[in-house]
C-alpha cells in the first residue's frame, strides 16, 4: 500500500505509512495541517502522530512478515467446509496453490473496475479540492467517464492536486 500526503495544496510526501508519518509529523510541527490519502481508495488516513519522531517511526514500521516474504505471501486464516478442504487437498500444488489459481482466475474474469477508480478520485477531490472552482463540473465529467473533459476542467487547479486526482481516476482498481 502506498500513501500520499498533502499540506494545503502541496504534495509533501508519498510512500509507505512509515515514510509519510514522519513527513506529516514535521508538517504539523511547522503549523501545517497535513492530510494523508490511501492511493488505492482515495480515503483520508488518520495516523497517530503523538510522540517523538522515533516513536512515530517505530509505531508504523512494517512488522516482521510471516509466510514467504520474498514472494509477498501473507499467511491468513481461511474457513471452509470439510468438503471444500477435501477437494482442495486433491488439487495440484495443494490447497494454497489451488486457492491462488482460483482467485487469479476470478480477478482476470472480473477485470479492473473503473467505478473504484472514479470513487477514489472523487474522495480525494472532495477532500482536497471541494472548494476549488469548477469542482462540481469536474466531478460530473469524472462520473460521466470523460477524463479528458475532467482534465480540461481542472487545468487551473494547483498542480499537485490536479495530478493526484487524475492519477487516481486513471488507475484501474482490481
Amino acid at each position: 500500500m502506498t500513501f500520499t500526503v498533502f499540506d494545503s495544496h502541496r504534495r509533501i510526501a508519498a510512500g509507505s505509512v512509515a515514510d509519510i508519518a514522519a513527513a506529516m509529523q514535521a508538517a504539523q510541527a511547522n503549523g501545517g495541517q497535513p492530510l494523508a490519502f490511501d492511493d488505492t481508495t482515495g480515503r483520508v488516513v488518520d495516523l497517530d502522530l503523538r510522540g517523538t519522531p522515533a516513536e512515530v517511526a517505530a509505531r508504523y514500521e512494517e512488522p516482521p512478515k510471516r509466510g514467504r516474504p520474498k514472494l509477498g505471501v501473507k499467511a491468513r486464516e481461511v474457513t471452509l467446509l470439510p468438503r471444500h478442504w477435501d477437494w482442495l487437498s486433491t488439487q495440484r500444488g495443494g490447497a494454497s496453490a489451488a486457492l491462488r489459481r482460483l482467485v487469479e482466475e476470478a480477478m482476470r474474469a472480473d477485470g479492473p473496475d473503473p467505478r473504484r477508480a472514479q470513487e477514489a478520485a472523487y474522495r480525494a477531490a472532495t477532500a482536497l479540492a471541494g472548494n476549488l472552482p469548477l469542482y462540481e463540473d469536474a466531478v460530473r465529467a469524472l462520473f460521466a467517464g470523460n477524463l479528458d473533459a475532467m482534465a480540461d476542467t481542472i487545468a487551473d487547479w494547483p498542480e499537485d492536486i490536479r495530478d493526484y486526482v487524475l492519477k487516481l481516476a486513471r488507475t484501474p482498481q482490481p
